[in-house]
């Protein structure tokens, strides 16, 4: 008779096995709040035998408002040490808006937005040694729908974060409502009062990430951001460390197959197991 392994015990072995091979977080995610308001990182970057610095903001206040390009490149202002392309992720093009009550540092500059339906992705490459380690923004507007993942040099999926776990840290603090509303002086100062203004950093401590994928998921709204910062950071700065609970670190595939072969491992010897002889009984 075939002997099966107890469904429990395979789970509960694929499950030990997968804690013991699953890729633990790399990823620190903060945010500025050391002050409602703070539209930039108070993060600091390397800097090279040069004495240049390892890091730069991209503004978009030299794109045209409403041009919708397929691309825009950029260099963050580093002198080419870091390049960064942005690609729309559907026809209709990559959107830059002029200030307005969702966006925009300062209430005067121009801002990145995407919609349901038109994520776009920045592809990063530099001439750092040791590659590209962190990312910041100004996310203005936040919505539960703004989800911002990251990939490392092969393309696989490293880090999704979701934006209800900032949405948690700034409940948590002294006074949440002084980051809701526009918090830049002028005509658009304490508009959208209810979403939150916030500059978030990301600290890749256990590696390095080359692409990073912007989208607006299931909800409707707009994805606003500026002050788009990237580089090798040297210091975390200022920003209050936010509890990552909702955000999901994904398994390497390596780990995923171990898994699998595991659980297929399991199953096989199940149903192979050795069949013990019959023993007679004398009466």
């Amino acid at each position: 008779m075939m002997k099966i392994l107890p469904v429990g015990a395979a789970v509960c072995a694929l499950l030990a096995l997968g804690a013991s091979g699953a890729k633990a977080s790399t990823f620190v995610v903060s945010y500025e709040g050391e002050a409602a308001g703070v539209e930039n990182t108070t993060a600091t970057f390397k800097t090279n035998a040069s004495g240049v610095k390892e890091g730069g903001v991209e503004t978009f206040n030299s794109q045209p408002v409403h041009g919708y390009p397929q691309t825009i490149t950029t260099d963050y202002g580093t002198g080419g040490l870091i390049t960064g392309t942005y690609t729309a992720g559907t026809a209709s093009g990559i959107q830059i808006n002029a200030a307005d009550q969702y966006g925009g540092a300062g209430g005067n500059t121009n801002y990145i937005a995407a919609f349901t339906g038109t994520p776009y992705t920045l592809t990063l490459s530099s001439t750092i040694p040791g590659g590209i380690d962190y990312f910041g923004f100004w996310l203005s507007a936040l919505d539960k729908g703004n989800f911002v993942t990251f990939y490392g040099g092969d393309g696989n999926k490293l880090f999704t974060f979701d934006p209800q776990d900032v949405l948690t840290a700034v409940a948590q603090s002294a006074d949440p409502s002084l980051y809701y509303g526009n918090p830049n002086p002028g005509s658009f100062h304490g508009k959208d009062s209810g979403e939150p203004y916030i500059f978030l950093n990301f600290f890749d401590q256990g590696g390095t990430f080359s692409k990073i994928e912007f989208s607006e998921v299931n909800n409707g709204g707009g994805y606003e951001s500026d002050n788009h910062t990237v580089g090798q950071y040297a210091t975390m700065g200022n920003g209050t460390v936010i509890q990552l609970v909702h955000s999901v670190t994904v398994p390497e595939p390596s780990t995923w197959a171990m898994m699998l072969a595991g659980f297929a491992g399991l199953l096989w010897a199940g149903a192979h197991g050795k069949r013990r002889p019959v023993r007679s009984i004398d009466a």
